[in-house]
């Protein structure tokens, strides 16, 4: 639920999970998580999907011929390398980490989405988790 709507980084119990998990190597750190990716060569490759596996994670494939599945993941990704990656130039791995941070932060608590009905990710997840109204 989390990832529909459209937060970054490590705001929440489950993203913390991957957050966590991103941080180290070790079989079955991210048991849990699920994956999305696309139909590519890459993804479907035996070698691949033994390392998701071995991770603890399961592949959640997009829809055949339906590439708006990974737009959401797509389009964050150009926002990211727009906002840190192409206006920074990194001194160390731990300057990169904390300016991609810091976006994550204010992207996540600041940023107005409007596929989010113009809410930031964080009140969108929000409102995802409150029960539903009997």
């Amino acid at each position: 639920m989390w990832r529909s709507a459209g937060i970054a980084g490590p705001p929440s119990n489950h993203s913390a999970m991957a957050y966590e998990a991103c941080s180290a190597f070790a079989k079955e750190i991210a048991r849990g998580l699920q994956i999305r990716c696309e139909w590519g060569p890459q993804y479907i490759a035996a070698a691949w999907i033994e390392e998701v596996h071995w991770l603890g994670m399961t592949i959640s494939p997009s829809f055949v011929g339906e590439p708006q599945c990974n737009g959401v993941a797509e389009r964050f990704m150009r926002t990211l390398k727009e906002h840190c990656l192409y206006l920074h130039q990194f001194d160390s791995l731990e300057h990169a980490r904390r300016v991609i941070a810091e976006f994550i932060q204010r992207y996540n608590h600041e940023w107005l989405i409007e596929r989010l009905g113009h809410r930031t990710p964080m009140q969108a997840r929000s409102d995802a988790q409150q029960p539903e109204a009997a």
